[in-house]
């Protein structure tokens, strides 16, 4: 046999002969004949599109939050920590962190339990499954500005049909869209319905991975279809609770679309996110926009680390 430093070549008549390796290559040719050199072509453009439409407009917002800046003025003269007082003394800030922590209240748990619930049962062999999980994926396809207009009209006071069904009943109309606490109730109904395709895909994804042995087993040692679902599949989908209870978390801070486009019709809900946009294109005040901004970032980066810590997506921990 050849030496194990050899390489081995075929004659006419198929038999190996050795044949010692040849010079070695330049160091270019190595470099881009080499898998990092490929992975990093394929990653170079979306690290770059990233750095450019992400970790730019952090860093000129940290900047821009101690300007005195409006965008139409080339003087931008640095003010210090004034931008971060005047949101510390302002009203309007501690309202909107108020409707923040109501809507985080109610939005994440409602979209693990809702997400879960259709979960669960879109996993079983039932009739017309295919039906039941295209209407759960439809609302990931659905735009904000759709369901804002669809959940308008569902609740509006007039003509609404919600309210429609209530007078059925005997209750008065209630102006949902007009009343600043009713109206923040309607948003995370709506925002609960458009996460729900969402949570049930990843939901979904987790539970087909689950071995179908350990469900039977535990059905073998007499556990009821509760016990299994509480100490069998709930244990295996925590990975994808901590998942989905992180995205909703941070999804809860950004909340812009719904408050803007129920403005004309409710313009008193301020959450953090559309608090910035009215004090930099409405007031002008660009550096206490970018002020609330780079705030809300920090913000966003600290609750997830915590919860990483608090929830651990090991299964054993």
């Amino acid at each position: 046999m050849a030496p194990a430093d050899t390489l081995l070549r075929r004659d006419r008549r198929g038999r190996d002969r050795p044949r010692r390796p040849g010079p070695a290559r330049p160091v270019r040719t190595r470099v881009l004949s080499s898998e990092q050199f490929t992975g990093w072509s394929f990653v170079t453009p979306g690290a770059f599109i990233i750095l450019l439409f992400g970790a730019a407009p952090i860093v000129w917002s940290m900047v821009m939050s101690f300007q005195h800046s409006t965008l139409l003025s080339a003087q931008t003269p640095f003010v210090g920590l004034r931008n971060y007082r005047q949101l510390a003394s302002d009203p309007v800030v501690v309202e909107a962190i108020q409707h923040t922590l109501v809507y985080t209240a109610l939005f994440v748990p409602g979209t693990m339990i809702v997400g879960l619930f259709l979960a669960v049962a879109m996993n079983r062999k039932i009739r017309l499954l295919w039906l039941y999980r295209t209407a759960a994926y439809a609302t990931m396809a659905i735009s904000t500005i759709s369901e804002a207009i669809v959940f308008i009209w569902l609740f509006d006071p007039s003509y609404g049909i919600v309210n429609y069904l209530l007078g059925v009943f005997g209750v008065p109309p209630q102006q949902f869209l007009n009343s600043p606490s009713q109206a923040l109730y309607v948003i995370v109904v709506m925002t609960i319905w458009g996460w729900t395709g969402f949570a049930v895909v990843i939901y979904l994804a987790a539970l087909q991975g689950i071995p179908e042995e350990m469900d039977e087993a535990a059905a073998i040692d007499g556990a009821g279809a509760w016990n299994r679902f509480w100490h069998v599949t709930l244990p295996m989908l925590r990975p994808t609770l901590v998942l989905v209870i992180t995205l909703g978390l941070i999804g809860t801070w950004q909340v812009f679309d719904q408050v803007y486009l129920l403005g004309p019709n409710n313009p008193t809900i301020p959450t953090p996110a559309y608090y910035s946009y009215t004090e930099s294109f409405g007031s002008s005040a660009f550096g206490v926009g970018a002020a609330v901004a780079f705030l809300l970032f920090v913000l966003i980066v600290v609750l997830t680390v915590l919860q990483r810590k608090l929830l651990p997506e090991d299964i054993e921990s």
